[in-house]
C-alpha cells in the first residue's frame, strides 16, 4: 500500500523567487505532513516561474526565453524538497530549451536519492505546436522506485494508447498524468483518456490539473480541472474504475487529493481479473494479427 497525492494546483501569481520558493514548500509539506509518499503536481506547473519576469510575462515566446535561467534553481529546489521531505515528487513540467535550440514541456521525477531522470511530452497539442513552437520529445522513460514501476504520460499524452501500452510492457504499474486544460472539453478529454489507459493496460493513473484564471499569463490564462486516481474497472476495484477525485472549488485553490493504492491489488486484476484486457490486446490487435475486409455490397 502506498499513499499518493494529486494537486489540484491554482495558478497564482508569485513575482519573487523566495515568495514562489516559499509557496512551494508548504504546499509539499502539507502533502507530506498527511503521509504522502508520492506527490504529483500539474503540467506546466513550473510556468509560474514566468510571474518573476515583470512585463515579459505577459508575452508567450519571451515567456518561453525568460524563464531559463530560473530553471537550475528550480530544478535543485524540488531535489532539495524531495530528499528532505524524504518523498517522491513530480512537480508538474516546465519548457526547457535543449542543446538545439528548441523548447521541450520536460517533467522530471526526483526521489530521496535526487533526480530519477525526466519525461519530455511527445503529442503537441495545436496551442503548442502553432502558437508556441514548443516540440515533441522522443521516447519513453520508466521509473524504478520502491513505491513501484512508475511512468509519465503529460496530458495529450494521455489520449493516445501505443505510448501506455509500451509503458505496460515494460512493466509500469502507475502511470502520473500532469495536465493542464483551459476548458471543460479539454479536462474530460484528458480524463477519459486517463481512465481509457487505466481499462486497457489494467495499471494505475493518477491525474494532476491546474485550476484558476491568470490574465497575466497569456499560457495560463484559464485553467479548469480536477485530480483524480484511476484503476480498471474489475475484481477489489471501484466498479466505476474511479477511486476518488478531487471537489471542484469556487473560487478555486489548490489542494491535494491523497489516497492509499495497494499496486498489489491492481496487479492481481492482471492475473485473476474478470477479464485480461492487458493480455488479449497481444492476442488479437498486434500488427498483421487483425485484418480487414470490405462488406460486398447488397444486391439491388
Amino acid at each position: 500500500m502506498i499513499r499518493v497525492a494529486a494537486c489540484q494546483y491554482k495558478i497564482e501569481l508569485f513575482e519573487q523567487w523566495d515568495d514562489y520558493a516559499e509557496h512551494l514548500t508548504a504546499l509539499c509539506e502539507d502533502a507530506a505532513a498527511e503521509g504522502a509518499q508520492l506527490l504529483l503536481l500539474p503540467e506546466y506547473a513550473g510556468l509560474v516561474l514566468s510571474g518573476q519576469l515583470g512585463r515579459d510575462r505577459e508575452d508567450l515566446a519571451a515567456t518561453l526565453s525568460g524563464i531559463q535561467p530560473l530553471v537550475p534553481r528550480w530544478h535543485a529546489l524540488c531535489a532539495e524538497l524531495a530528499r528532505s521531505l524524504g518523498v517522491y515528487l513530480q512537480p508538474g513540467s516546465l519548457p526547457v530549451r535543449d542543446a538545439d535550440g528548441a523548447y521541450r514541456n520536460r517533467a522530471w521525477l526526483f526521489g530521496p536519492q535526487g533526480e530519477l531522470g525526466h519525461q519530455d511530452k511527445l503529442m503537441m497539442t495545436r496551442f503548442e505546436r502553432e502558437e508556441w513552437s514548443v516540440v515533441k520529445g522522443s521516447g519513453l522513460e520508466v521509473f524504478d522506485t520502491p513505491l513501484g514501476r512508475l511512468g509519465i504520460q503529460i496530458c495529450y499524452d494521455n489520449e493516445f494508447p501505443i505510448a501506455s501500452r509500451r509503458l505496460a510492457e515494460a512493466g509500469v504499474e502507475l502511470v502520473l498524468a500532469p495536465s493542464c486544460t483551459d476548458t471543460e472539453a479539454g479536462f474530460y478529454r484528458v480524463r477519459t483518456g486517463a481512465r481509457a489507459r487505466a481499462l486497457e493496460n489494467q495499471f494505475a493513473v493518477l491525474m494532476a490539473p491546474t485550476v484558476g484564471e491568470a490574465p497575466w499569463s497569456p499560457a495560463l490564462d484559464v485553467n479548469l480541472g480536477r485530480a483524480g486516481l484511476y484503476v480498471p474497472s474489475d475484481r477489489g476495484m471501484p466498479a466505476s474504475g474511479i477511486v476518488a477525485e478531487s471537489a471542484t472549488l469556487s473560487p478555486p485553490r489548490s489542494q491535494w487529493l491523497i489516497e492509499d493504492i495497494d499496486l498489489d491489488a491492481v496487479r492481481r486484476v492482471r492475473e485473476q481479473g474478470q477479464v485480461f484486457t492487458r493480455r488479449d490486446w497481444v492476442e488479437q490487435f498486434e500488427p498483421g494479427q487483425l485484418t480487414l475486409r470490405s462488406a460486398k455490397a447488397a444486391p439491388h
